[in-house]
């Protein structure tokens, strides 16, 4: 008798609750999104029969994007406009790191140029796929190695940054702290409509982006509704965690050990690599080397900005950075492609 279709979404809630809790107990960094992403990855890998359906990450998205759009006040807004000439060189080493790290793993691995190319691309997995398979990669590939990437990330830098006891150092907090769960209903309603809006338009990240432009707007004309409160956070963090998770099949590890093995050297050379820069970045802006780190950390959009706020180490800062990488990549990961295979076949 075939099992029931709910069983292994609950069973990844429960497995994602349960190891979330003991990474609390524990004290590790980032508890309601490692704990999850480990657990549920580990469990998945193992053979267990889990799920977690794309509405899940949706929410998770949702909670991260409105939580952190809520710390653009008008005065963290006038901040951020001193730092645009360091998003814009952020955004071209991105570009710049992305390329020379399809380049070694392609020389690492033997995958082909294009697949390498769109693998190591800091970007997210679902465009990085979506715009490889446009070009001829093989996107299962490419999928892997985002997924491998930003479990190193999540691994690396939150427990270094724990333990060296880098934290509570940012002056930013949030325009709201109090939660008004009237305001918090036309909060929640708002930021919605405005990642359907963006979803149905078909932009990149639309849960996160779309709530994050609408509490950006509202916490910037002072429109204050409610705070976040800290259960759906938590929530959204453990939804994040469980979605990464889930990802990593019974086969994962037994498919092409080499490109995985050089997805992981390749990764870690590109964190050790942004690390470098975030410190030079630091020097030269004024801000804390925690924030340039992780504001330039090959990582996604909320798990650097969420290690940001747990740590609380520049929170619009890191989201800024992060954001306005995305959108340059989105929008120009495929010229720059056709323009390097062009010049290539000069």
């Amino acid at each position: 008798m075939p099992s029931s279709p709910v069983r292994p979404i609950l069973l990844a809630f429960a497995l994602g609750l349960l190891s979330a809790l003991l990474c609390e107990w524990l004290n590790t960094p980032l508890p309601w999104m490692i704990g999850p992403l480990f657990c549920t990855a580990a469990a998945r890998m193992a053979g267990m029969e889990l799920h977690a359906p794309t509405q899940v990450r949706q929410a998770g998205q949702w909670a991260i994007g409105t939580a952190l759009g809520l710390y653009f006040t008008p005065a963290v807004l006038k901040v951020l406009t001193s730092y645009a000439a360091f998003i814009a060189a952020a955004v071209l080493f991105a570009l710049a790191l992305g390329a020379a790290c399809g380049w070694v793993l392609h020389r690492l691995s033997g995958i082909d140029r294009t697949t390498a190319f769109f693998a190591m691309a800091v970007g997210g997995a679902s465009e990085m796929a979506s715009q490889g398979e446009r070009h001829g990669a093989a996107v299962d590939r490419v999928a892997a190695a985002h997924s491998l990437r930003i479990m190193l990330v999540v691994a690396i830098i939150p427990f270094c940054f724990k333990y060296a006891g880098i934290h509570g150092v940012d002056v930013f907090m949030p325009g709201m702290r109090a939660v008004s769960y009237g305001g918090l209903l036309v909060l929640v309603l708002l930021t919605s409509a405005c990642a359907l809006g963006l979803n149905r338009l078909g932009w990149p990240n639309a849960w996160v982006i779309g709530p994050l432009l609408a509490a950006i707007v509202l916490t910037a004309r002072e429109v204050r509704l409610s705070a976040l409160p800290e259960w759906m956070a938590h929530l959204g963090q453990l939804f994040i965690g469980i979605s990464l998770g889930t990802r990593f099949t019974p086969t994962f590890l037994h498919t092409a050990p080499r490109y995985l093995a050089s997805v992981a050297l390749s990764g870690t050379l590109a964190l050790a690599v942004s690390a470098a820069f975030g410190v030079a970045l630091a020097v030269a802006s004024g801000m804390h080397p925690a924030t340039a780190i992780l504001a330039t950390a090959p990582g996604g959009i909320a798990e650097m900005s969420l290690t940001a706020r747990n740590l609380q180490l520049g929170v619009p800062i890191v989201t800024a950075f992060h954001v306005a990488r995305m959108a340059a990549l989105v929008l120009t990961i495929g010229p720059l492609f056709r323009a390097a295979r062009h010049l290539k076949a000069k």
